[in-house]
């Protein structure tokens, strides 16, 4: 078990409801994956009780980045937290994205805070990795106070692409909407080899529904796809089994095979 002491960095409010926590880099830890996670005891007391995942959303030499949304009494807690601070954590846990170079075209489709893990990707993936104009990141939210760090990833050279549900910003509908036109865009303009399996990956995280809706996508068009699921965890190890899903091999544990599978693997 990968339990050590992280003093906080920085811990500030980057959108409504929205925090970004710096905090130092765990001791003889070399290799820290996107898509990983750590698992935080947010107080010394016992409210909240258990430990909260969250993923990696940035990873530097010295210290490491958490993005996260207050939407309970744990992470408003967490919210108040003061650089200097130390925090009770495990980690990294978990499977990460297995990021294939080979493909020409990355396409990235986060929902809500699901953007989180997908700018470590979006970093690791940086040119000259995919070719220069050929990162794309898809965000959706339900209205535009909760679009987070699309700057960031237009600072990447990444194309962004924006729905919102109310309308308030971008595309009024479903993000997977923005994905099918380019999609279908990028076909059109392909000539040769090089279409479809192969030369086009999705990398995905974000509500469970949004994520069935981006596999009909990639399935529609013959593209490998890998999703981050997000599940209720009360242990992080697998022990408690609660956070465990459905695949075409039998049940498995979003904590230790996951967070991240194969979008084909899960039965949906």
């Amino acid at each position: 078990m990968k339990q050590f002491k992280a003093k906080i960095i920085s811990n500030r409010k980057i959108a409504p409801e929205h925090y970004i926590l710096s905090f130092k880099r765990p001791e003889k830890e070399r290799r820290i994956e996107p898509g990983q996670f750590f698992y935080v005891k947010i107080s010394d007391s016992y409210r909240p009780l258990l430990r909260k995942p969250f993923s990696v959303h940035k990873i530097s030499g010295y210290s490491i980045e958490i993005l996260y949304k207050t939407i309970g009494e744990g992470t408003r807690a967490l919210s108040k937290r003061k650089k200097g601070d130390i925090l009770d954590m495990m980690g990294p846990l978990g499977k990460g994205f297995d990021a294939v170079r080979r493909h020409k075209k990355v396409m990235l489709v986060g929902g809500g805070h699901g953007v989180a893990p997908l700018y470590a990707l979006a970093k690791q993936l940086e040119y000259p990795a995919v070719p220069a104009g050929r990162l794309s990141i898809f965000i959706g939210a339900r209205t535009k106070d909760h679009i987070v760090c699309d700057k960031k990833f237009r600072r990447l050279g990444a194309r962004v692409y924006i729905a919102t549900d109310d309308g308030t910003r971008g595309h009024k509908g479903f993000v997977t909407d923005l994905l099918t036109r380019k999609i279908l865009g990028s076909r059109d303009k392909d000539t040769g080899e090089g279409r479809g399996k192969g030369h086009t990956a999705i990398y995905a995280c974000g509500p469970k529904e949004m994520l069935k809706s981006v596999w009909k996508v990639a399935r529609r068009y013959g593209i490998p796809c890998q999703f981050s699921l997000e599940e209720y965890m009360a242990c992080g190890i697998g022990t408690c089994l609660g956070c465990a899903v459905k695949t075409q091999s039998g049940y498995k544990l979003v904590c230790k095979d996951g967070p991240v599978f194969d979008a084909k693997e899960i039965v949906w």
